[in-house]
């Protein structure tokens, strides 16, 4: 998902968006042959990600003069203090690229972090917590890679993978059957269809009309339960809607296979890292 040549064009437009025509205050701070040794550490418990993204920066900014050597990987827990990487090399490249790289992994080891939460919270449940398209915009990449690393699974990437039906294509369609028809005409034979159902009468017509996965929308616990038995295996079935650490064991309870959530991305804290200088 996220292999070096994306790692680098991505990190290239960060640093340019950031400094543009140069860094006026290091600049004129620092010498060509100042050298500085910092170290990443974590002010809070969290999983951390984002160590090739980390490493990219001062790569791209120093042409690999900076030498960064961490400790963790990409998923590991993270405990308040622990030394998470030694980062040597020209002062000017490390205080340039401070910020940037610090954005990159504050945010997705926020974001690893409460994913996390849910699948722990979730228990022995087989459901699965995934993502949703609710990303930041050119952003995606990395957020869904961060879900991954924090121990949850991936929703649909983006409008190609999949064909998801909702309320609007049904009143555009006509009917759900109607909408379901005409996909199954023309999408290729490697791609699923989805349809979002708000009633039990819904889940028959999807199940009537095969298709591969009923979403279960922002239904009770109790209808929940009903449509799962329903349903019986013959299409996956995820539920969305009223997503929270405190319902989402229950959630999982009811028998749903997938649980979707924007919370995991959208409302993820970033996790307080810092760098700090020796």
């Amino acid at each position: 998902m996220l292999t070096n040549f994306y790692i680098e064009d991505h990190v290239k437009n960060a640093l340019q968006e950031d400094m543009s025509f140069g860094d006026i205050t290091t600049d004129y701070l620092t010498n060509e042959t100042d050298v500085m040794s910092c170290e990443l550490n974590t002010r809070v418990d969290g999983i951390f990600c984002g160590k090739a993204v980390f490493e990219t920066v001062f790569k791209i900014l120093s042409g690999g003069s900076v030498k960064v050597k961490f400790y963790v990987k990409d998923g590991d827990e993270i405990k308040k203090g622990q030394k998470l990487a030694d980062i040597e090399g020209p002062a000017r490249y490390i205080l340039t690229g401070e910020r940037t790289a610090l954005n990159y992994i504050q945010r997705m080891s926020g974001i690893a972090t409460e994913t996390n939460k849910y699948q722990k919270a979730i228990g022995n449940h087989k459901a699965k917590i995934v993502d949703t398209r609710k990303n930041t915009p050119g952003f995606r990449a990395f957020e869904k890679y961060s879900v991954k690393a924090g121990g949850g699974s991936l929703h649909r990437f983006n409008l190609s993978d999949c064909a998801m039906i909702k309320d609007n294509h049904i009143r555009y369609a006509g009917t759900l059957t109607a909408a379901v028809k005409k996909l199954k005409e023309n999408i290729s034979h490697a791609h699923r269809i989805e349809v979002e159902c708000d009633t039990i009468e819904q889940v028959k017509e999807c199940l009537e009309c095969g298709v591969d996965i009923i979403m279960l929308d922002n239904m009770s616990l109790d209808k929940m339960k009903e449509a799962v038995n329903l349903i019986n295996g013959k299409a996956v079935v995820e539920a969305s809607g009223n997503v929270n650490l405190s319902t989402v064991a229950d959630i999982a309870a009811t028998g749903v296979d997938i649980i979707s959530s924007s919370s995991i991305v959208a409302k993820a804290p970033t996790l307080d890292l810092g760098l700090d200088a020796k």
